[in-house]
């Protein structure tokens, strides 16, 4: 499961895709409607929050919004109705910010080398639209490799 800090924007198709479902088997396990991927390290931020089925249902709809965009049929009724909004911002290390960049990129080369082409000479990384970026290294939940 990897629940991308950078901006939807930048996957491909099949990282699009795959960050949709995991969003929301992500969304299940915080429902508690799942057993499996109960303790997975990319859901901490989300635990940490006050709601954090209601930030996961945020965070789905950045990236309802870019699917749609490109024109995607993923379907938004598996969301939570959007009746009340939410503000909250998930912190994320500028570290954390650059290592998912270079993550993607090892993808990208492989998978969609024309995408890696486009993107990988950018260098002001974008992060989706509910992180809020501050100075430090790699998060401690993530798993280096």
């Amino acid at each position: 499961m990897r629940l991308w800090s950078l901006h939807p924007m930048y996957l491909d198709s099949k990282g699009l895709v795959a960050l949709w479902r995991e969003g929301l088997l992500a969304k299940a396990v915080l429902e508690g409607k799942t057993v499996g991927y109960r303790n997975h390290p990319q859901l901490i931020r989300f635990r940490s929050l006050d709601e954090p089925v209601l930030a996961v249902n945020q965070y789905l709809r950045a990236v309802l919004e870019e699917a749609r965009r490109r024109g995607y049929g993923f379907d938004g009724s598996k969301l939570d109705a959007p009746g009340r909004e939410m503000g909250t911002r998930i912190p994320v290390s500028s570290g954390q910010l650059a290592y998912e960049w270079e993550h993607l990129l090892r993808k990208l080369a492989r998978r969609d080398p024309q995408r890696y082409e486009d993107l990988s000479p950018l260098s002001d990384i974008l992060p989706h639209p509910m992180m809020e970026v501050f100075p430090g290294g790699v998060e401690s939940w993530e798993a280096v490799k």
